[in-house]
């Protein structure tokens, strides 16, 4: 039997992370993965338990439960200075769905979809299954987003990703840079989506969402990294209700609605005790110091990560292959775009224990 496939599917590959993830031993050390090593916070799991014994299991509206809509609006407003109705809103299986259905309802045949790179794996992929053209928007040395070279690719775009704090660089942009690349997105008519998935991990720096300087913006984030509930799929999107109507579109064909009990665990999350959320931010920072010490300290020069839990690493492919075949899963910089050959992330979403395990066997093979 001869099989054919769609060529847009064709025209992506398996994720560099999930490829490197999955080809780990047992003995191997994961600083691959971008997952918290956290337990979901009890109060959250005995949310989806309560709704599972009280027979919460069943479809929900489309986009989610009024009460979590109502919990992310008034997130919204009090830690990032937007207002947003739950008519703006879809709860989602994750920010990938989000991000899935927002390119599948804004990108047409041949639009030009404008990525950081190096940036997230899945920004370019998704653009390409609909139907984009994935345009790499070039970083500074120090890993930031150049605005200047983004506003030279803007005339004839579509769609802007923005992600700060940033996976894989760690870096978080500045309120100006955020908001002079709104402004000319707008002028440009450009929408952008920005990702802030990792809004509550930053060190020293402040988050500003991109929403606050334009109506030009679809801001997607999710529980996943926030409350340690990556395997619990809870997302969603915020944007004008036009365009939450065309995304709902794609939503309901391709998911119907979150998980009914994912959806009563991310009301409590939103709505119950916070301090979780600083311990693992803390505990972060510390675990970011000590791999930044230590690759430091082996000759690695680096911009000392911002925000998120990875390192970007400058690095000798023929190095990380190394370093991967000495048992500790890291992920090349080809991961994330074509301008990162020369790279590798890190993540320090472990233990300090396997940061320092891990550091002791890089010397290793830097001294072989």
């Amino acid at each position: 039997m001869n099989l054919k496939f769609a060529q847009r599917v064709q025209d992506i590959e398996i994720s560099g992370i999930r490829r490197i993830f999955e080809a780990a031993g047992a003995d191997s050390i994961n600083l691959g993965l971008g997952q918290p090593d956290f337990d979901t916070p009890q109060h959250i799991k005995d949310a989806a338990i309560q709704a599972i014994s009280e027979g919460k299991t069943g479809y929900t509206n489309n986009t989610g439960i009024p009460e979590l809509r109502n919990a992310i609006c008034e997130k919204f407003k009090n830690e990032n200075s937007l207002s947003y109705t739950p008519n703006q809103l879809i709860v989602t299986a994750g920010a990938s769905e989000a991000l899935h259905i927002v390119m599948q309802s804004l990108v047409d045949e041949g639009d030009l979809v404008l990525c950081p790179d190096p940036g997230f794996v899945s920004y370019a992929a998704l653009a390409t299954l609909a139907g984009g053209r994935p345009i790499s928007v070039p970083l500074t040395r120090d890993l930031h987003i150049d605005v200047e070279k983004a506003k030279t690719l803007m005339d004839g775009a579509r769609i802007l990703m923005l992600n700060s704090p940033a996976n894989p660089t760690g870096s978080v942009e500045s309120k100006e840079s955020i908001k002079a690349l709104v402004e000319y997105a707008d002028d440009a008519g450009v929408t952008v989506i920005s990702d802030e998935v990792y809004e509550h991990f930053i060190y020293g720096k402040k988050h500003w969402s991109a929403a606050r300087f334009g109506e030009n913006v679809v801001t997607i984030n999710a529980a996943s990294k926030t409350y340690a509930m990556t395997g619990w799929r809870l997302g969603y999107l915020a944007a004008r209700e036009e365009i939450v109507a065309e995304c709902v579109k794609v939503h309901q064909y391709c998911q119907a609605c979150a998980t009914s009990i994912s959806q009563y665990a991310a009301l409590a999350a939103y709505t119950g005790d916070q301090s979780p959320v600083k311990k693992m931010r803390d505990e972060y920072r510390e675990r970011r110091n000590i791999i930044c010490k230590g690759l430091g300290n082996l000759g690695f020069k680096f911009p000392v990560p911002e925000g998120a839990f990875y390192a970007f690493v400058p690095m000798k492919p023929v190095l990380a292959q190394k370093i991967i075949e000495e048992g500790i899963i890291i992920v090349p910089g080809t991961a994330f775009g074509v301008n990162a050959p020369k790279y590798a992330r890190l993540s320090y979403a472990t233990s300090r224990e396997n940061i320092h395990r891990a550091l002791g066997r890089i010397q290793k093979v830097m001294g072989d």
